[in-house]
């Protein structure tokens, strides 16, 4: 297992580390359902949700009070922890806190009542549609379109690449609602409810880390004024305040990943003899090691930090997220394929450990903004 010691550093206080050791508990204990299909993935990604929310586990994911804040580090550490457990189940975790992210900044009383209390227990699934075909990183080029028609709002549009598409109970919805505006101007947010007459989700997306993900499309739907979470044209204030929370736990889910794969490549080289003797006692093992071991500690160091920022003051940690994100995904891929080659040939058989983290690292250096726009983002931070 690994080396719980990151839990002495001084980003984290006593009830971070009581709730490390219940997230170790929980993920020790949990069985993550086979999935072999869309049907078969779409039950699994319910039961972890249940279990969760039976656990007491997703109430990190929402703020219970107007005004409160996220426990970042909390989040942090539960990524960190399912991430090394199974990719589907920090996935489930996730996807309740990204969801439902925008109700519990922004959300009013009656939204918050309504929305968040199930997907605390795990009754409901939330899901976060930003994304569109020609807009993915670049929010300003949303093209979905709400107008007003007598009291409340008509949506037009298509999203893509929406984590828990077919399977969340209620969508927030990003939408272009002032004519003539450009780029981040003009936009909205909404709670759109699944079965709302004029949406559907129209495709799955099959992915090599198999998750829920599709497309969705709005034509005339149209939902109440109530609806409409914070003020019109706040769209890209919402987005970007629940997306400055949530980076910083990409930033975890590949730690924990990363954190497994050297776990996984430091049994292997022990038990592993080769002409002889143990593959650990090679040099050229134990440099692949080092270096898999320093790139661990460094993205923890960059995560945690990150996650202390944001808990130690209401300002925007920007250029921390965004360095933590880059970091701990691009490290994470290297040491995991590193793993991937002290394996040998077992190590590229379909359902090995590392094949599958093999897979499941790849998305997360491209979802919640690329690493290619967080250099960007970090680059603009500094001149």
């Amino acid at each position: 297992m690994s080396d719980k010691s990151f839990l002495d550093w001084p980003f984290f206080e006593e009830h971070h580390r009581r709730h490390a050791a219940e997230l170790e508990a929980f993920a020790s204990r949990i069985a993550v359902p086979e999935h072999h299909d869309d049907a078969s993935l779409d039950a699994a990604c319910r039961t972890l949700v249940r279990a969760l929310g039976e656990a007491g586990l997703l109430s990190q994911c929402c703020v219970p009070e107007p005004g409160g804040r996220f426990d970042v580090r909390g989040l942090a550490l539960s990524r960190d922890a399912f991430a090394r457990r199974d990719g589907l189940l920090d996935f489930a975790f996730a996807m309740q806190g990204l969801g439902s992210g925008p109700i519990s900044l922004f959300g009013s009383a009656e939204q918050r009542k309504r929305y968040l209390p199930p997907v605390v227990r795990g009754e409901k699934i939330p899901a976060f549609a930003l994304s569109e075909p020609q807009a993915g990183s670049d929010v300003g080029a949303i093209a979905t379109r709400a107008r007003r028609d007598g009291s409340g709002w008509v949506i037009d549009g298509t999203k893509t690449w929406i984590s828990n598409a077919g399977i969340a109970d209620h969508y927030v919805v990003f939408a272009r609602t002032e004519e003539g505006a450009r780029g981040a101007k003009g936009l909205s947010a909404f709670v759109v409810e699944a079965g709302t007459p004029g949406f559907e989700v129209t495709a799955r997306i099959p992915v090599i880390a198999p998750h829920p993900l599709g497309t969705i499309s709005f034509q005339g739907c149209r939902v109440p004024e109530s609806a409409l979470l914070g003020a019109p044209g706040e769209g890209f204030k919402i987005a970007m305040a629940t997306l400055d929370v949530f980076r910083t736990t990409v930033g975890a889910a590949a730690l924990g990943l990363a954190r497994r794969a050297l776990d996984e490549a430091l049994a292997r080289v022990r038990s592993r003899e080769v002409f002889g003797k143990p593959l650990a006692e090679y040099q050229l093992t134990q440099a692949r090691i080092a270096d898999m071991a320093v790139a661990v500690d460094a993205a923890a160091l960059l995560v945690y930090r990150a996650a202390w920022r944001k808990d130690a003051s209401d300002a925007r940690i920007t250029r921390e997220a965004a360095m933590a994100k880059l970091y701990a995904t691009e490290a994470a891929q290297q040491v995991i394929d590193s793993a991937v080659q002290l394996f040998g040939g077992t190590g590229v058989v379909s359902g090995t450990p590392v094949e599958r983290l093999y897979r499941e690292i790849r998305a997360l250096r491209i979802y919640e903004g690329t690493s290619e726009i967080q250099k960007l983002v970090i680059a603009r931070t500094l001149v």
